[in-house]
């Protein structure tokens, strides 16, 4: 996401500091990570204090202060999903993707995530990439849904 991107959607904000973490949202959608310098940006065009800012952007999970990937991988390990397989399922994307937890790959194809619970608990084993669940994973079928995330 460029400098005039950026630019151009929080224009729409400007003076609306209620309007923050619909922002942050917006520029984590497009840009994937929350540089320090478009925070500051933000803070500047919706006339808060950068502390703020900076303080909802490390407060919520969905927000990204490193670079991320093009595709965040979600591998849920709550505790039905574990009794289910989901260990052996991280360890195929793991495998499939060459990452652990919490890394993202030097192309920046793939972000890889284990979460606690992702709220499908009928449905699990499950991964979750770029917000699309994935149901009833097994360790096979994570090569055949990775591919379709360019």
């Amino acid at each position: 996401m460029d400098s005039a991107q950026i630019d151009a959607m929080l224009e729409k904000h400007r003076g609306k500091p209620g309007d923050l973490i619909h922002v942050l949202m917006e520029i984590q959608h497009q840009n994937h990570w929350l540089p320090r310098e478009v925070l500051q940006q933000v803070a500047d065009t919706l006339e808060i204090p950068f502390s703020r800012v900076v303080r909802i952007a490390t407060l919520y999970k969905t927000f990204s202060l490193t670079p991320r990937g093009r595709n965040e991988v979600h591998v849920c390990n709550g505790i039905s999903c574990h009794l289910r397989g989901a260990g052996k399922v991280m360890e195929a994307v793991e495998r499939a993707t060459g990452l652990k937890a919490g890394e993202t790959d030097a192309s920046w194809r793939f972000s890889l995530e284990a979460g606690a619970c992702l709220g499908t608990c009928s449905i699990g084993p499950e991964i979750v990439v770029n917000g699309r669940h994935h149901a009833r994973m097994t360790p096979a079928k994570v090569e055949e849904v990775l591919k379709d995330y360019p």
